[in-house]
């Protein structure tokens, strides 16, 4: 049953992350409230369905200050990382 495993880790959102929540646009937001590393589109990759309050949008550099990932805006760091807050306020980096 090695092959389960092996295949289960290339999911996005797999492990501790703990399964996709929804899309925003082509990022999977996983239900630990980060983002996925993952390269593959997430609207693709769903096949067009949406799941819990998911948008076509993509993620845009926020104007208010907050930056949650659930909110689909993130942040840009002092060094041009771009970012959002997981549910428990740790930093998720997106991908460039």
């Amino acid at each position: 049953m090695l092959f389960g495993s092996v295949a289960a880790a290339n999911e996005p959102c797999s492990g501790k992350k703990g399964g996709i929540n929804h899309c925003q646009g082509s990022t999977f937001i996983c239900n630990d409230g980060s983002v996925s590393g993952s390269k593959k589109d997430c609207q693709t990759y769903m096949g067009g369905v949406s799941l819990m309050g998911s948008t076509s949008a993509e993620m845009t550099p926020t104007t208010s200050g907050s930056c949650s990932c659930d909110s689909g805006t993130y942040c840009i760091g002092p060094r041009g990382g771009h970012f959002c807050l997981t549910d428990d306020g740790s930093k998720s980096y997106l991908r460039k």
